[in-house]
């Protein structure tokens, strides 16, 4: 399910009511390969719902360059949403989903084995209301970037 920001904390406030667990995972997914749907399935097994953020278009153009994005956010999110194990998915427009975690505050904090614990950026952040970061998905050897570059070719 596809949620705005404040829609999305409304939500979950419903599911912590029921006493479940929420996990976040967040990036730019802007052509979707095998390491991303094995992140986002070992980010699912953290919790007992996942969250996604996905980056907004301006944020990936920021983050990875012009001619970037190749999809808008909307088809991005609408492709997440439809992966096993992903409950809700929701847009946002800054480059780094901090902001986003100190509202939604989430149990535990996913990120891809290309961080350690000690390198995720929005460790402080997640700490800071008493979360915990998780490093999760198969090793680094899928890259968007990289199959861009092959397709240019």
């Amino acid at each position: 399910m596809i949620l705005s920001a404040k829609a999305l904390e409304l939500a979950l406030a419903k599911e912590r009511a029921r006493g479940r667990t929420i996990a976040f995972a967040n990036g730019c997914f802007d052509v979707l390969h095998v390491g991303h749907v094995r992140y986002l399935q070992d980010a699912a097994k953290e919790a007992d719902v996942l969250v996604v953020g996905v980056n907004g278009d301006d944020s990936v153009r920021e983050l990875k360059g012009e001619g970037r994005p190749v999809m808008p956010a909307a088809e991005r999110a609408e492709i997440i949403a439809a992966i096993e194990g992903v409950d809700y998915v929701t847009i946002f427009d800054e480059s780094s989903p901090a902001r986003l975690l100190g509202v939604l505050q989430p149990d535990v904090h996913c990120k891809g084995t290309d961080y350690t614990a000690d390198s995720v950026p929005e460790r402080d952040v997640v700490q800071a209301y008493g979360g915990r970061v998780a490093i999760v998905g198969d090793p680094k050897e899928h890259s968007t970037s990289e199959m861009l570059k092959k397709l240019r070719r």
